[in-house]
Formats: C-alpha cells, structure tokens, sequence
C-alpha cells in the first residue's frame, strides 16, 4: 500500500444571497465614510486552508467537502467553494 499524498485545501465560505450580513454593511459604510464612494455592496466571508493527507485528489475532495458540511460552513446560511492542490 502506498503513502498517502499531502494536499492543501483553500476553503472559501461565504453568506447565502438574500442572508443579511451585518459584518458587510459595517465595511461598506467604513469604506464611504474613508471616501470610496463607489463601494456597493460588500460581503464579508472566510478563508480556512488545511492540510491533509488522502491517498489521490479525489479521497482529498471528498474529505475536505465533509469538513466544510460538518464544521467549516453551515449550510442553512452558508455557501462554500475550494480548491484541493498538492501540497
């Protein structure tokens, strides 16, 4: 049996559309009140990487989207993407 590979996973998580994001207006509004007008609309999410071994990229994708599902995001008002490399 070969050695598992390590991977890096960048998680992004940020809110559903419609889901109030209250960290989002507090930016927007600090952004205008520095001058930057044209500031619309801002959405305030996280970046999480982790570092984890699986035997091929697929294991590694798998794992990494029951992570997110179980802990890194919540689903109800949660959407997430990322991207598993080689680490």
């Amino acid at each position: 049996m070969s050695e598992a590979a390590r991977w890096r996973a960048e998680v992004y998580v940020s809110l559903r559309p419609g889901v109030n994001d209250p960290q989002g207006l507090a930016v927007r509004d600090g952004l205008r009140r520095l001058g930057y007008d044209e500031v619309e609309e801002v959405r305030v999410g996280r970046y999480v990487q982790v570092w984890l071994r699986a035997p091929d990229p697929e294991t590694a994708r798998q794992r990494v989207a029951q992570m997110c599902e179980q802990l890194l995001a919540n689903p109800v008002v949660e959407q997430y993407r990322f991207v598993v490399e080689p680490a």
